[in-house]
C-alpha cells in the first residue's frame, strides 16, 4: 500500500536514539524528509548519518524544548531545513531521575520538571508549527504518551499523570483544529525494548540473583503485564503505528489514543 507520504516533511522530537530514531527512520523510508531533534549533537549526527546512509532526506535541529526560546529555535531550524513541517511527532520527554519511584520522595519542583518535559514542551512546538499546517490545509500531530498514562501505578507519580495529560491535550487539540485538515492523535506504548528497558531488566535480574540473565527477567516481567501478545514490544512497532497515523490515508482517524501495548490495557478504550 502506498502511504502517500512522499514529499511530506516531519519533525520528530527526541529522535537521536530509541523510539524516536525508529520513528524517524520509518518515515524516511516512506519518502518523508525528516528533521531529527535532540540535545546531544554527537548522537544526532550518528542518527542523521544512519538515515542518510539509507538514502533518506534528513536534517537535525539540536535544542532544549524546556524554554520558549529553545523550542522556537528548534522549530525555526526544522522549517528552514525543508521549507515547512507537515508532520509533528512529539516524542521527547521523560521522568524525574531522583524521586526513587516514591510519591513522597519526589519534590514538587521535580513534578513540575516532568510536566514541563512531557506536556508543555509539546505545547510549545504545537504553537510553532500549527500556523503553517493551517495555511497548507493539512497536517499531522502525533503525540507519544505511555501505558503509564492509562494504567496508574504506585511508582513514577510524576510520569504517569503527565502522560495522561498529553492524551487529554491531544483530544482537546483535535477539537480545536476541527475542519482544518490537521489531525491529532496519540500513541501510548507499553513495554518497549529500548536501552533503558534493557538496563532495567539487567538490574531486575541481578537483584533476584539471576546474574545477567536478561531473558529470564524479560519472561518474568512479561508474565506480569497482562499482555495477550507474548513478546516485548520493539521500537519498530511504535514506528509502524506512527507512520500509519501520519499517512494521508489515515485522515478519518482523529482524537484517538492508540494503545500499543500487546493487549496489556484492561479496558475497552
Amino acid at each position: 500500500m502506498d502511504l502517500q507520504l512522499k514529499g511530506k516533511r516531519a519533525l520528530v522530537t527526541g529522535s537521536n536514539g530509541g523510539i524516536g530514531a525508529a520513528i524517524a527512520q520509518a518515515l524516511a523510508d516512506e519518502g518523508v524528509s525528516v528533521v531529527l531533534h535532540g540535545r546531544n549533537e554527537e548522537k544526532l549526527a550518528a542518527a542523521e548519518a544512519e538515515i542518510s546512509g539509507r538514502g533518506g532526506a534528513v536534517a537535525s535541529a539540536a535544542g532544549d524544548l524546556s524554554t520558549d526560546e529553545g523550542a522556537h529555535g528548534v522549530a525555526a531550524k526544522a522549517v528552514d531545513a525543508f521549507g515547512g513541517i507537515d508532520i509533528l511527532v512529539n516524542n521527547a520527554g521523560g521522568a524525574s531521575e531522583t524521586g526513587g519511584g516514591s510519591w513522597f520522595d519526589l519534590a514538587p519542583s521535580e513534578w513540575a520538571a516532568t510536566y514541563e518535559s512531557n506536556v508543555i514542551s509539546a505545547g510549545r512546538l504545537i504553537h510553532q508549527v500549527v500556523p503553517g499546517m493551517k495555511a497548507d490545509g493539512w497536517g499531522r500531530i502525533i503525540q507519544i504518551s505511555s501505558a503509564a498514562g492509562i494504567i496508574p501505578t504506585s511508582g513514577q507519580p510524576d510520569y504517569g499523570p503527565s502522560k495522561a495529560a498529553l492524551v487529554n491535550m491531544s483530544m482537546g487539540l483535535s477539537k480545536a483544529l476541527a475542519g482544518s485538515g490537521i489531525t491529532v492523535n496519540t500513541v501510548s506504548p507499553g513495554m518497549i525494548m529500548t536501552d533503558k528497558l534493557v538496563e532495567f531488566l539487567r538490574r531486575f535480574a541481578e537483584k533476584r540473583g539471576w546474574g545477567d540473565d536478561v531473558d529470564r527477567a524479560t519472561d518474568y516481567v512479561l508474565k506480569g503485564t497482562g499482555q495477550t501478545v507474548t513478546r516485548i514490544g520493539q521500537v519498530e512497532d511504535v514506528a509502524y503505528a506512527v507512520t500509519m497515523l501520519a499517512s494521508p490515508n489515515s485522515g478519518f482517524i482523529n482524537g484517538v489514543n492508540l494503545h500499543l501495548d500487546g493487549g496489556g490495557t484492561g479496558s475497552i478504550y
